[in-house]
């Protein structure tokens, strides 16, 4: 090496001219200079850190499983998201927190089952309609969001689109981590939004104007202008978008134009559907081309997956699986999610194993390079023995960092998840999956070998479903707090419907 040849001149040098102190000096004067140029020259070849890459969310809204072309999908138009599986990684095996909007989103946006904080079910309509607090009617204030972990790394940070994680005070985005918002902080919207009537807002100013009538082009603009001015600071600041789509949840609403790309397909309601998911494709491709004219594309991490599963009433089809949006089958809380990160994850990969949308904060943290936030104290209606036992069991946060799967298939982890809503319970433990219901004897499937949950196993195999049943008692007895709002027993019994209704089909025409 060449610092230890220069350190070996210098020794042989001390010894040989020894006897005269002045050559000695002189000699070592050189020597440290040459020592001093080759170790400068050498920090200079050595190769600079790389810099932490953007990190940009897309999420879909109540879209069904097999409703894109590489889920399955013969007939609706995915082309740029099929793109974006092909340049990364499709998880076909990847599971949200909730099958319902809100509680996924608490799940995704904290990296914590959303249980453990009390938020169980969709956001209620409070006052007088149920027995709530409005100041627990949201994301409950402490509990730190992805915005909150990647702002205290350097990032800066946007959400454009959908909330629904509360709108009363302490709610509101930009007090939850936020730097910019603009979307609504409910739960829908009408895709064709009037001036003097709709429900969105630009950093807490109502919107009024529209460059784009339809909701989900206007989204897409708001994220290529705020990706546009990131990059024009010329500031070198990573920063972190979260796209959150409201298509194709409910009202079945498309352009025309996209209404005639999709003819081919006969049925009406599907037909709107697909409409509204090629709105969506194309949101997409906008943002990636973006990305690619700034030359970010290649060190930004897109993460793009859906909400729930579809839904009984948007015409979305789940494919394989059975089950829709509200129940705790597959269809419900499986969902497909593409990892794409040019520089660092190698391209056309499918990961068959369990991963979680609650994974995304110890991934994006370990991309960044940075550590997660502690949690905050028990809030005053936690129950402070259970907070630490469930640290203690489950750690601070639930997810994994998918990296080392991602990018050097390290292979699978074993996985353990956890459900429950609206009557019904689950656990995924490995291979093994029970759901207990409020209307039915529980069942156990095997939902890797038999996505379409057909082959009940609770009676040929007792003892295994005993010992489900120990892991989800055992987790329910953790909980540092009751759900903080309920809603009708209504639900309950749609889910109940819904469980046994949808089997899983073909694709509809």
């Amino acid at each position: 090496m060449p610092i230890e040849s220069c350190l070996r001149c210098l020794d042989t040098a001390d010894r040989r001219i020894s006897t005269n102190a002045g050559a000695k000096a002189v000699v070592r004067s050189f020597a440290y200079s040459a020592l001093a140029l080759t170790v400068a020259g050498l920090v200079c070849m050595a190769p600079a850190k790389a810099a932490p890459p953007n990190i940009l969310i897309v999420l879909a809204d109540d879209m069904g499983y097999g409703d894109l072309g590489c889920t399955g999908s013969k007939l609706l138009k995915t082309d740029r998201i099929d793109e974006l599986a092909r340049s990364g990684v499709l998880c076909k095996q990847a599971y949200v927190a909730s099958s319902v909007c809100s509680p996924s989103r608490a799940g995704l946006i904290t990296g914590r089952d959303p249980r453990r904080f009390g938020y169980q079910g969709n956001l209620n309509m409070a006052g007088p309609n149920y027995a709530t607090r409005l100041d627990l009617l949201g994301l409950p204030p402490g509990e730190h969001t992805l915005g909150d972990h990647l702002g205290a790394a350097g990032y800066s940070t946007a959400l454009i689109g959908k909330w629904h994680l509360g709108t009363g005070d302490g709610f509101h985005p930009q007090q939850r981590g936020f730097q910019y918002f603009c979307g609504m902080l409910g739960g829908g919207h009408s895709y064709f939004p009037k001036p003097e009537n709709n429900k969105l807002e630009r950093n807490g100013v109502p919107l009024k104007d529209f460059p784009s009538p339809y909701l989900t082009d206007f989204f897409t603009d708001e994220a290529l202008e705020w990706i546009g001015g990131q990059e024009s600071a010329n500031d070198d600041k990573p920063w972190f978008l979260f796209l959150s789509y409201n298509a194709p949840h409910g009202p079945l609403q498309a352009t025309e134009k996209d209404l005639e790309a999709c003819s081919h397909i006969k049925d009406k309601k599907r037909r709107i559907y697909a409409a509204m998911m090629l709105a969506l494709d194309r949101g997409v491709g906008r943002v990636l081309d973006q990305l690619d004219a700034f030359g970010e594309r290649d060190n930004t991490l897109v993460c793009f997956f859906s909400d729930n599963g579809g839904a009984t009433g948007n015409a979305s089809w789940n494919g394989e699986l059975s089950g829709a949006k509200g129940t705790l089958r597959e269809g419900g809380v499986r969902i497909p999610m593409i990892w794409s990160w040019p520089a660092r994850i190698p391209n056309t990969q499918v990961h068959e194993g369990v991963v979680s949308s609650l994974d995304l904060l110890p991934t994006f943290m370990a991309a960044a390079g940075g550590t997660p936030l502690p949690l905050g104290p028990p809030r005053a209606h936690e129950d402070k023995n259970n907070r630490k036992r469930s640290v203690t069991l489950y750690g601070e946060y639930d997810g994994k960092d998918l990296l080392p799967q991602l990018t050097v298939n390290s292979g699978p982890l074993r996985r353990t998840l956890f459900w429950r809503l609206q009557g019904q319970t689950a656990i995924l433990d490995g291979p093994d999956k029970l759901i207990t219901l409020s209307h039915r004897a529980p069942q156990v499937f095997r939902p890797a070998e038999d996505a379409g949950e057909q082959e009940d196993r609770f009676a040929s195999d007792p003892t295994r479903a005993d010992e489900l049943f120990q892991l989800l008692g055992k987790w329910e007895a953790s909980l540092a707090t009751v759900p903080l709002w309920g809603s009708s027993p209504y639900w309950e019994s749609q889910s109940a419907k819904q469980y046994d209704n949808y089997p899983p089909r073909q694709e509809p025409e």
